[in-house]
């Protein structure tokens, strides 16, 4: 992708020398990978229990299961629909230890359609979280109609800070966040709302709450893989 860039920057450079009317598709067009790709560094403070968003975009589905196999029971499920204009990386919802990561292929339909999470080509992220947070967490990424590559860097056995970013969809997708339904679990977000990865709360889970305490989020500097 980075020799891409650059060799789409020289030809830009070198369609502005010429003929510079030739030059703003090619500029347009590098200005959109460049800004599609950005990874802006994110620092928050949590209080213990909160999880936060694993994906930039627009919440589409707050859906309560009675029972689901990798939960063990009943679970909410957040859907988040990344468009083109967001920023794609994902991002741990909670501090705990990947116990597995699991790809499955898929279709390609449209991020927006309900039965993507369904179908699609995804990538499973199960993780144990440390307490207060109740687990297991699950994140989903979820290709979309654009979007054809997934890519993780956790493995099994890591250890993820909370906002700590693990990997990215790229060109419009899905992330779902699907967390355990307990008394003690409340929903903090909404369908329509717009959030941010390692930013925005999205739901708590109050059991065992000592009083005070708070962590920051994990920050990172590199650039998306």
């Amino acid at each position: 992708m980075l020799i891409a860039t650059v060799g789409l920057g020289a030809l830009t450079a070198l369609a502005v020398w010429q003929y510079w009317p030739a030059a703003v598709l090619p500029v347009a067009l590098w200005l959109f990978v460049m800004a599609f790709f950005r990874d802006p560094r994110r620092i928050a403070l949590f209080a213990r229990g909160e999880l936060c968003s694993p994906a930039d975009g627009k919440v589409t589905e707050i859906t309560r299961l009675d029972h689901h196999e990798k939960i063990g029971g009943p679970a909410v499920r957040i859907g988040i629909f990344l468009g083109i204009f967001d920023v794609h990386a994902n991002r741990s919802p909670c501090r705990g230890r990947v116990v597995s990561v699991t790809y499955a292929r898929g279709r390609f339909l449209d991020a927006r359609n309900p039965k993507s999470g369904r179908l699609n080509e995804s990538n499973t992220l199960l993780i144990d979280p440390n307490p207060p947070v109740a687990g297991p967490i699950i994140v989903r990424q979820i290709a979309g109609l654009i979007a054809r590559r997934i890519t993780c860097r956790a493995m099994e056995g890591d250890d993820l800070m909370i906002g700590e970013r693990f990997g990215m969809i790229k060109f419009g997708s899905r992330t779902e966040l699907i967390i355990p339904d307990r008394a003690e679990t409340e929903i903090k977000t909404w369908v329509g709302q717009s959030v941010r990865a390692g930013i925005s709360v999205v739901a708590v889970q109050r059991s065992n709450l000592s009083s005070g305490g708070s962590h920051a989020r994990y920050s990172e500097t590199e650039q998306p893989a």
